[in-house]
């Protein structure tokens, strides 16, 4: 065994897989290419992922839970009352998703592809998001500044109704002039929406 495979391990993979992507994007990204850029045989590869839809899963996976988890220590705060940290959330959703189109649009567009191959791995993602709302909803309804009979199901209605600034099919819309002013005017709605 070469010492690359030796110190071989999952996070390694996902790297170069990520990087192989991106070199030359979904469509003809190999797991052959990610062995090649390891320094290792392409079953070396295969005995941490058993298919390159796995592989391929694995990576959408990495990209979805970057944003869950910088989003978990809103929803987690207990310092702002739930409706700064509502509006904080979404902010922070909204910022990432526009740097991700923004920084880098070709790995994003790449995302955009594993993510529509990856369904459940993105089903699991807006759960786990949706299930952060929840959080702040039901602080909010403890609070006595939300009303919602139902935390979950109002964390799902704000998720799909603020889509247009999240959802990846709109990501040509965020840059537009006034998009930020819709979003705040979107929030705000919402917010009074959830008044007692």
């Amino acid at each position: 065994m070469s010492p690359a495979a030796e110190t071989l391990t999952a996070e390694r993979i996902i790297e170069a897989t990520e990087e192989v992507l991106r070199r030359h994007g979904p469509a003809k990204a190999t797991v052959v290419d990610v062995a090649r850029a390891l320094g290792v045989s392409h079953g070396s590869v295969y005995r941490h992922f058993r298919t390159k839809a796995a592989l391929r899963e694995a990576v959408t996976k990495r990209w979805l839970d970057r944003t869950h988890d910088a989003l978990a220590g809103i929803a987690a705060g207990d310092g702002p009352d739930p409706r700064e940290r509502l509006r904080a959330w979404f902010q922070a959703l909204f910022d990432a998703k526009r740097r991700k189109a923004g920084d880098d649009p070709e790995m994003f567009a790449t995302y955009s592809v594993l993510a529509e191959e990856n369904v459940a791995a993105v089903e699991q993602h807006i759960a786990e998001l949706t299930a952060q709302l929840a959080g702040i909803v039901e602080a909010g309804v403890a609070a006595g500044i939300f009303t919602a009979a139902d935390p979950a199901a109002t964390a799902g209605a704000l998720f799909h109704a603020t889509g247009r600034y999240h959802d990846p099919c709109y990501a040509g819309q965020w840059e537009r002039p006034g998009v930020q002013e819709e979003f705040d005017l979107l929030l705000d709605l919402l917010l009074r929406g959830l008044r007692p």
